[in-house]
């Protein structure tokens, strides 16, 4: 890691809320995340992506988020007639990753989804950055983890990035 690399981080917030929670019953502490993958680099922006429901019960933890260096994008929930739901942010992740490259060094992805191999690719093979993950490695793809320049297991350090429910 070289100190005058340029880093954007880019955080899947549900992707890892319920990694955490499906295997360690646990939440995430996303601002040792910020201060751990980051190092003594150069951050130009970190943005978490998330979702908002009609209860609004998560504006608590987004502004938690701020307060730890993140810009909160949020979406809403989507219901649809047959009662589904949808909400993810893969193309938006996508799209900002390929908007804020040309500025970058390194994208960090917090996030364990295979969905993100191509962007990875795309970025290495058109952009020149160099794209690191930072998941769970449990549930990450073992392709993610592999197109990933470099890895980082947040289940190595569970003290640091899990927080008591």
């Amino acid at each position: 890691m070289y100190q005058d690399q340029r880093v954007g981080v880019l955080v899947d917030i549900q992707n890892l809320y319920y990694s955490a929670k499906a295997l360690y019953k646990k939440k995430v502490s996303f601002g040792n995340i910020l201060t751990e993958s980051v190092g003594n680099r150069k951050l130009i922006r970190a943005i978490a992506y998330g979702i908002a429901t009609l209860e609004g019960a998560e504006g608590k933890f987004f502004d938690a988020l701020a307060k730890s260096g993140y810009e909160v994008k949020t979406k809403d929930l989507q219901i649809f007639p047959d009662g589904s739901k949808k909400a993810d942010w893969d193309v938006g992740i996508a799209v900002d990753a390929i908007k804020l490259a040309k500025s970058l060094d390194v994208i960090i992805l917090v996030s364990g989804d295979g969905d993100y191999v191509p962007l990875i690719e795309y970025l290495q093979n058109t952009t020149g950055c160099r794209v690191e993950v930072v998941a769970f490695k449990e549930s990450t793809s073992a392709k993610l983890i592999e197109a990933a320049d470099d890895f980082m297991n947040l289940s190595d350090n569970k003290r640091k990035f899990l927080i008591a429910r």
